[in-house]
């Protein structure tokens, strides 16, 4: 049975604030490991570590910080069999899913290696002469990283990779059904040979530790992936102290299918983005606004692809989705479940049942027949379940897309480029697609929303090196 650890300044250490015991979310029997949680002094102590760390990490050249973040994507491929596997066991994604999430993970870390051969500056006209004037990328110093249980691998690692190449050090706090997962990739790391006190690792609860990290700890900045509401606390916390902050929160993601849509490649498309890893992104498909001449050819073709899909154990490589997390997010979800069932008109839902194992198992489910106000067209909802909603034209698809308070992803399918590209105008997301679904984005492509979905900054590709650095604005005069 696996444990978790704190890993401190280059010290792996049990702290004894609590237990917590990890079930496997695709079968309750058995039992994946135990956590072990910090209280205040680990937190702190983390912060120390990183604090200490910080000045010989900032004083690498940044082409010797890269030749680290690439070992560490070395032993991470490594690692995939078992890392992905741990995954799949703790929070229940699919292991084809999560293989994949751990090879995202790989790349990223050698997206950002890259960086440390790249320019970080540039040179900038000045009117007097013998005048040089420059810009520089110089590091923050200490980052917080608050991650979740959803990608256990990638999110992590796409904040952690570009803080590390600007120079800066860091504590990570990862959510607790994540925390299994999260010390393994510490002991790769670890055996990598990541410097003492560079990354430092906190397994325990937010309610525990979370305003000990935001409001005790010497930090720079943070980093936060999770809920809306968390997200905006974290924000508070960090504006009053003045540190640099980013926030990831929810998604009511909607994609849109016009009536020349070619409906052999939308609904796939739509199927994957609302029902992969059992609908827990914050950018899955949760609104389908359809064009009315379409709807009922629509309606048809999803119901048929809904009845089919296989929900199985994570690790049935054959499992188009598994269960999902953990019994509070079972609870959440079902509530809603059970809303739609008794509030709108089922129109799909999944008909394959498990029989061989007892987990937190929601079952695919399509609903329509509510007003666009509604608690299950409005709510994040972070399950595999989702509304359809009928369109008159193309300017009314578009005012229900832009009827929510999230504004991450949005996608539309449709056959008129001169809709399609009006679509990437008009819709009010971070990332908005044609012919595609709206979950997912590439891993060098900048990551981010709009409105309540973010902090309007952006993740990944070169965008998160804004975030991780500060620009420095340099001049001489050598008269």
């Amino acid at each position: 049975m696996l444990e978790s650890r704190n890993w401190i300044g280059g010290e792996w250490n049990t702290p004894t604030e609590g237990n917590l015991i990890v079930m496997n979310p695709s079968d309750l029997q058995e039992q994946v490991g135990v956590l072990h949680l910090s209280g205040k002094s680990d937190v702190l102590q983390a912060a120390q570590a990183a604090r200490m760390a910080f000045s010989g990490w900032a004083g690498l050249p940044a082409p010797k910080r890269g030749e680290h973040i690439l070992r560490l994507a070395v032993a991470l491929e490594a690692n995939l069999e078992e890392l992905a596997t741990l995954a799949s066991r703790e929070m229940g994604k699919p292991i084809t899913e999560m293989k994949g999430e751990v090879i995202r993970g790989v790349n990223l870390l050698k997206y950002y290696a890259a960086e440390g051969v790249r320019s970080f500056g540039s040179v900038i006209p000045a009117y007097d002469t013998n005048i040089l004037q420059y810009t520089k990328r110089v590091p923050l110093g200490v980052v917080g990283l608050i991650t979740p249980w959803n990608f256990p691998v990638a999110i992590p690692i796409w904040k952690l990779a570009p803080a590390l190449i600007c120079g800066n050090t860091v504590v990570w706090k990862p959510a607790e059904y994540a925390s299994l997962t999260a010390t393994k990739m510490a002991e790769i790391f670890h055996f990598a040979g990541l410097p003492d006190g560079v990354l430092n690792l906190v397994i325990g609860k937010g309610s525990r530790i979370g305003d000990t990290l935001l409001e005790e700890c010497d930090l720079n900045a943070v980093s936060f992936t999770g809920s809306t509401g968390t997200g905006l606390r974290v924000a508070s916390a960090c504006a009053k102290r003045n540190i640099k902050y980013q926030t990831e929160m929810g998604g009511k993601n909607a994609a849109v299918v016009l009536k020349d849509a070619d409906l052999d490649k939308t609904v796939p498309a739509i199927l994957s983005g609302a029902f992969r890893s059992a609908g827990q992104k914050c950018t899955a498909t949760s609104r389908i606004i359809v064009e009315r001449e379409i709807a009922p050819a629509f309606t048809e073709a999803m119901q048929k692809a809904v009845q089919s899909l296989n929900i199985r154990p994570a690790l049935d490589p054959a499992a188009y989705l598994g269960p999902v997390a953990s019994s509070s997010q079972f609870q959440s979800v079902m509530s809603y479940v059970q809303m739609a069932r008794e509030e709108a008109q089922v129109i799909a839902e999944c008909r394959q049942k498990v029989t061989e194992s007892q987990g937190h198992y929601v079952y695919p489910l399509l609903v329509r027949g509510i007003e666009s106000n509604h608690a299950l067209v409005q709510e994040e909802i972070f399950g595999p379940l989702a509304v359809m909603l009928e369109a008159d034209n193309y300017e009314h698809a578009v005012d229900l897309c832009n009827q929510s308070i999230f504004g991450l992803s949005a996608s539309v399918f449709t056959r008129d480029l001169s809709n399609g590209l009006r679509f990437l105008d008009d819709a009010q997301a971070g990332m908005v697609r044609v012919n595609q679904e709206t979950a997912g984005v590439e891993y060098q492509s900048p990551f981010g929303g709009m409105k309540m979905s973010s902090s309007h900054s952006r993740e990944q590709g070169q965008a998160a090196l804004d975030f991780y650095s500060d620009v420095k604005t340099c001049g001489i005069s050598y008269t």
